[in-house]
């Protein structure tokens, strides 16, 4: 059921991202606006049906595989779209794009994190699956396994080494691309996903764990959003 319900995720975006780009051509704001919105809900309410999947045996395989798959899955199909805002400041700081367009995208994620855990939390109210049984009631899951410190510093290295890794992957064919980034991310999961979640992407964490933010606002937007930004902006200081 889950894995049907993620697909079904996955196709009525490509229609939307297909409809938008004959639709809107003529309105550039309003089409970046949607098709980022769209790509990034495809990533967090894939993404919140996969963290109740993390429990499924064998334990950590199926979690990793779902992982790398669905990383190859994104990459393919939802092309040209950044989902993380930290992406989204590259071309903000070499003037590839403007302020106005940048934040629009900025906004797009979020609006779009909001709207995929909303629409998540609906679908685990049916409860049509069995890891949906008891999903509402966990409140603040907090992935932060470790002191506010070494989480940060995880993330930060995270973020680095994943941005790093996109720049030294852009000349390489994309069909081999998109399986590279996923196994780097399957490979960041497994290292660092039982510490802190190893997100390091603002938008994404803000929908895996809104609960937690509410609750612990200045630690989590420090691991969670500053940390995967400060390492953004390290690798363009740097290269």
């Amino acid at each position: 059921s889950s894995l049907l319900l993620l697909s079904g995720v996955v196709v009525t975006v490509g229609l939307c991202r297909r409809l938008a780009r004959r639709r809107l051509r003529s309105r550039p704001l309003l089409f970046a606006f949607l098709v980022e919105m769209f790509s990034t809900f495809q990533i967090c309410a894939c993404t919140n049906e996969l963290s109740l999947l993390g429990n499924v045996e064998p334990k950590p395989h199926t979690a990793l595989t779902l992982t790398y798959g669905f990383t190859v899955l994104h990459g393919l199909s939802l092309a040209g779209s950044t989902c993380n805002p930290c992406g989204t400041l590259q071309p903000m700081w070499g003037g590839g794009t403007s302020l106005r367009m940048g934040g629009l995208k900025i906004a797009a994620q979020f609006v779009a994190a909001v709207l995929a855990r909303v629409f998540m939390h609906f679908i685990w109210s049916l409860e049509m699956a069995e890891p949906h049984l008891g999903a509402l009631s966990q409140g603040c899951s907090s992935p932060m396994q470790t002191t506010e410190m070494q989480a940060f510093c995880i993330e930060l290295l995270f973020s680095v080494v994943f941005q790093l890794a996109v720049l030294q992957a852009e000349s390489v064919n994309p069909k081999y691309r998109v399986h590279l980034i996923a196994l780097l991310i399957t490979m960041l999961v497994y290292a660092g996903g039982n510490l802190t979640g190893a997100i390091f992407n603002p938008a994404l964490a803000f929908s895996l764990h809104a609960d937690c933010f509410y609750d612990k606002f200045l630690s989590y937007s420090l691991v969670y959003w500053l940390a995967p930004c400060l390492g953004k902006f390290l690798i363009l200081y740097v290269f």
